[in-house]
């Protein structure tokens, strides 16, 4: 029988949000109640498995009687607070955000990245060519992920998937700063001579495509990559007896990549370097 942990009722509280009377559960941030909502607002740097690091400032909202917009994804929900999440303020804001972070780095394979940008019609041209960029050619150092820091927008979410919220590896860090800021390992070394134990946890939460996997990569680089043909099947890993679930992407009858669902109370979308990366046995034709 497997046992179910119950946790005791939280009381709703009461609260403004875009002029409508919302009630959430004590403790949910306004991102929680925006999204129950279906209200739809951009973020980066929030991640459902992770602490909020209010990193990409993308979530902003306009919260009445606060000096300066507050981050969604951590703020947590008051009774009687009058949010709003569509003002002109927390709009001009959030364009501002995008111009930076696409003048500056690669968004190409951003999820919504192209789609924000033109709801709140931010242009990141306006910065020039002159933008501060990392301009260095994706590390492929293993045959397993690859590093593209073109494409990184110094979220943290890596940093606190290897280290003290999951893996507890602290393989990487974020070295440098201000400007010279970058996600890297110790020594700024290749991959195979750090701490890393290869799980991809931290590709797993990575919002920007800066760490992927291999296959993914080279599948880009040939035109290949056809991520809407692609099937998601979720199944149980069989190299030990924890349980942890798979999801299973298929693209013409190969696996393309192995994630896991962040929901699974197993799991919570991390999985070991076997049950990431070790599938090839699946779809071997010898």
């Amino acid at each position: 029988m497997t046992a179910i942990p119950l946790q005791p009722p939280r009381r709703l509280i009461e609260f403004t949000l875009d002029g409508q009377e919302t009630r959430v559960p004590e403790g949910s941030t306004i991102l929680d109640a925006c999204r129950a909502a279906g209200k739809d607002i951009p973020t980066l740097c929030q991640g459902d498995t992770l602490t909020p690091k209010n990193a990409c400032r993308l979530c902003v909202v306009e919260v009445e009687g606060a000096r300066t917009l507050a981050p969604a994804c951590s703020r947590r929900a008051e009774p009687r607070m009058v949010v709003r999440t569509d003002t002109e303020r927390a709009r001009h804001s959030r364009k501002i955000v995008l111009e930076l972070l696409a003048s500056s780095t690669d968004l190409s394979t951003t999820p919504r990245a192209a789609e924000w940008i033109k709801e709140y019609e931010a242009k990141p041209e306006r910065f020039g060519p002159d933008a501060a960029r990392v301009d260095e050619q994706p590390r492929i150092d293993n045959d397993l992920y690859v590093r593209d820091y073109d494409k990184c927008i110094l979220c943290y979410k890596c940093v606190d998937a290897c280290g003290e919220q999951w893996q507890n590896t602290f393989a990487i860090a974020v070295a440098g700063r201000g400007f010279d800021a970058r996600i890297s390992v110790e020594q700024d070394a290749p991959l195979t001579d750090s701490a890393c134990v290869y799980c991809g946890n931290c590709i797993e939460v990575c919002p920007t495509g800066a760490l992927s996997f291999k296959s993914e990569f080279d599948m880009r680089a040939a035109g290949t990559w056809d991520e809407e043909s692609q099937t998601e099947t979720t199944t149980v890993c069989a190299y030990c007896g924890v349980g942890c679930n798979l999801t299973l992407h298929v693209q013409d009858n190969e696996i393309v990549k192995v994630t896991s669902p962040h929901d699974n109370p197993v799991t919570h979308g991390n999985l070991c370097i076997k049950g990431r990366f070790g599938y090839q046995h699946v779809q071997s034709r010898d």
